[in-house]
């Protein structure tokens, strides 16, 4: 299943006990329509307050129920700040979380002196008063690209056995009032992302020389990063899988081009390939 959701309300992607989570909202809701017990899968954890376009999961069923009877079954009973944009059968050794190849999260920061209201954006940018010079982010960007050890970008609560991460890009762009962050990789540490984009700007609004980046990476001390970048401005675009063509009956309704995620590629379109 591939599903989109509006952070803003919910304490974060993991079912936790008394609170309003993605996944036990998602595992409600199918087990209701299952008529058995279900366990949701994702493809990784969003923070409370991080939205998803593409985030990705997978349960288990032994109902015979065809593909697009369970897709709307399940689409109708969320509530309005989640939605069910794909389903297909995958095959049966499939895992959200193992099985994916990389991912890409983008960052949304509203680089004017007006308020984000001004266009309704304000629950999915970080306002950003100050200016921002864009050959220096894009310079500061360039030293995340690679593998590397990013102990100095993990949040205390990072409980991986190892920091080392390979990030595939990262580029910094401007869309209109905005300034967007994309970062691929093939995995994330806590909080990897929100304190990339941190650093990103303390070099971008002059702070820092973009080099310093490189320097942080080396010395592998978080509190010589920048800060934590708020949680609303992330968002999970797509998650990437190499697997076979899968059977997918479930429509696909159009969304607007602001809302829809970029394109892995032309070749990453495919059901299983890619999830956007």
């Amino acid at each position: 299943m591939v599903v989109a959701y509006d952070g803003t309300d919910f304490h974060g992607w993991q079912r936790q006990r008394d609170m309003r989570t993605v996944q036990e909202t998602l595992e409600t809701v199918t087990r209701r329509v299952a008529r058995h017990n279900v366990q949701i899968i994702g493809s990784g954890r969003t923070d409370a307050g991080v939205h998803a376009a593409g985030q990705v999961a997978n349960f288990f069923t032994d109902r015979d129920l065809p593909i697009n009877a369970l897709f709307r079954a399940i689409g109708s009973r969320l509530p309005k700040d989640v939605t069910l944009v794909r389903l297909f059968e995958a095959p049966p050794a499939f895992h959200a979380t193992q099985s994916a190849v990389s991912k890409l999260y983008r960052y949304r920061v509203y680089a004017a002196s007006s308020r984000p209201v001004e266009h309704h954006v304000q629950r999915y940018t970080h306002h950003f008063w100050l200016g921002v010079d864009l050959d220096a982010a894009r310079a500061a960007a360039r030293h995340f690209v690679g593998t590397h050890d990013f102990v100095a970008m993990a949040s205390a609560g990072n409980q991986r056995e190892t920091t080392v991460r390979t990030v595939h890009r990262c580029e910094v762009y401007r869309h209109h009032n905005e300034v967007r962050i994309d970062v691929e990789g093939s995995g994330f540490l806590y909080n990897q992302v929100r304190n990339m984009v941190g650093t990103i700007l303390e070099v971008a609004r002059g702070h820092w020389p973009p080099e310093r980046v490189g320097q942080i990476l080396v010395g592998k001390d978080r509190s010589a990063a920048g800060p934590t970048a708020p949680a609303h401005g992330l968002c999970l675009q797509w998650v990437r899988y190499n697997l076979p063509a899968c059977r997918d009956q479930s429509p696909r309704p159009l969304r607007s081009a602001e809302g829809c995620p970029d394109q892995p590629d032309a070749a990453g379109n495919a059901p299983c390939e890619s999830a956007t």
